[in-house]
């Protein structure tokens, strides 16, 4: 059984990776900025998707290669943890128009603000069910998450 993909498979993550960049060196001046939610929201929609990228390489890799599969673990955690702040940004940013801030509870209760401003909390807490299936509290409150083996 091969470790590697096929080599005939498209590696479309060294586009995404220049995309970010691309969008990175076009969309944020040198100057001061104050981020908007449209770009906290795009953001969390790509850390999700790294974390559910991670996520299927650390249960694939896991099997074959333990301490490896132990490493891309970790890495996913971290990318959850990175999600979660970017989530609570999102409630810290103001609202478009009246400048409200509203509170981060509210995403608990659904779509305080309606659709499709909140699509960010929808995205939260289905993510969060898979982090709950593979994470332990103390692995994501804990300064360091890798584990190592000898």
């Amino acid at each position: 059984m091969s470790r590697t993909a096929s080599p005939t498979a498209q590696d479309f993550v060294p586009f995404a990776t220049a995309a970010l960049d691309f969008h990175r060196a076009l969309n944020v001046p040198g100057g001061p900025l104050v981020t908007t939610r449209a770009e906290l929201d795009a953001l969390h929609a790509h850390l999700v998707s790294l974390h559910g990228l991670l996520d299927a390489h650390a249960a694939r890799t896991g099997r074959l290669v333990p301490i490896e599969g132990d490493q891309l673990s970790t890495a996913r955690t971290r990318i959850w943890q990175a999600a979660d702040h970017v989530h609570a940004a999102y409630h810290a940013a103001p609202r478009p128009g009246s400048g409200e801030v509203p509170d981060r509870e509210a995403c608990q209760v659904g779509l305080p603000e309606g659709a499709p401003e909140l699509t960010i909390c929808q995205r939260h807490q289905r993510s969060a069910h898979l982090v709950r299936r593979r994470t332990t509290p103390a692995d994501l409150h804990a300064p360091f998450t890798g584990l190592v083996r000898h």
